[in-house]
């Protein structure tokens, strides 16, 4: 009963954050964004509620789930990567239209798209560590998993000399990824959960990447336009 309450809040938790990344790019200016505003909601419906009725109980079922999943990541972080390239065009040929966002609206927008790639890439970490959600509700916890892309401190903990954390039932969830995601974009380095294989290494590099143009841009522009 407890893990199947735990899996239920780890997909809302995932779900809340697709809802918030959409959101956010629901609000950008048309000069940010391609094609009509309905496309990202509808491409996000399209995918997200056959994942709700799919809620995988089966082996099959969870690959699909899986799939799904994955699909509806890079729809995410497709549109927010060409937000960040629309961002540079626009910072880049301001002068030459003779107009530009102005300071706020630089640090509006600019901090949707910042706040937008920490959510899929949260969603990106929670979906490929150790083959997925569904692989990992299959083992007591994450220290008896055989595939694991992140190191959490939780399970290095040597539960005789520390309370409060027993590493035997301890298992990431969606809100845990949010944290990574975070540090690592505003850290622009690995803080405390490290990456173990490759592809979590290239995501995490990539992450970083787009957050440090993001910011960089905005500040720079900023301060050109305040001073």
């Amino acid at each position: 009963m407890r893990a199947n309450r735990r899996r239920v809040n780890d997909r809302f938790q995932a779900r809340i954050g697709v809802f918030v990344a959409v959101a956010l790019y629901i609000v950008l200016p048309t000069r940010l964004t391609i094609g009509p505003v309905w496309v990202v909601p509808a491409l996000v419906a399209l995918i997200l509620l056959p994942l709700v009725a799919l809620a995988p109980t089966k082996l099959s079922q969870g690959r699909l789930v899986r799939t799904l999943s994955i699909l509806l990541c890079a729809v995410l972080n497709f549109f927010n990567v060409v937000s960040v390239v629309l961002l540079i065009n626009d910072l880049v040929n301001s002068h030459a239209r003779g107009h530009g966002l102005s300071a706020q609206e630089l640090l509006e927008y600019g901090g949707a798209i910042w706040l937008t790639n920490i959510i899929v890439f949260a969603l990106w970490y929670w979906e490929l560590d150790g083959d997925g959600p569904f692989d990992r509700d299959q083992y007591a916890s994450a220290c008896v998993t055989p595939s694991i892309d992140f190191l959490f401190p939780q399970m290095s903990i040597d539960p005789k000399r520390i309370t409060g954390v027993n590493p035997q039932d301890w298992r990431p969830m969606f809100i845990d990824y949010l944290y990574l995601s975070f540090t690592n974009a505003l850290a622009v380095s690995p803080t405390d959960v490290m990456p173990l294989s490759r592809t979590a290494k290239m995501l995490m590099l990539g992450e970083s990447l787009i957050s440090f143009v993001t910011v960089a841009l905005i500040l720079a522009r900023s301060v050109n336009i305040l001073s």
